[in-house]
């Protein structure tokens, strides 16, 4: 995936995870929790260069964890 391509998937994520934060008042402190971690990770993927393929995909894999944990909840 070119960088370019890579940086918009990760725009993409922000903005969804963003939206989902402000728009869900209900959200109780674990879930504003998990969704802001998913946020911070996210926003250092975009900003941080010279990753390498692997720590960008223990990065994604977290991220992904996490999104899991907030929709899967109980």
């Amino acid at each position: 995936m070119s960088r370019l391509k890579q940086n918009q998937v990760i725009d993409d994520a922000i903005q969804s995870v963003a939206f989902i934060t402000k728009s869900q008042c209900s959200l109780s402190e674990k879930d504003e929790k998990v969704l802001n971690e998913a946020l911070e990770r996210l926003q250092f993927l975009r900003r941080k260069k010279g990753k390498t393929d692997g720590q960008i995909r223990k990065e994604i894999a977290r991220i992904i964890e996490l999104l899991i944990e907030f929709f899967t909840k109980d």
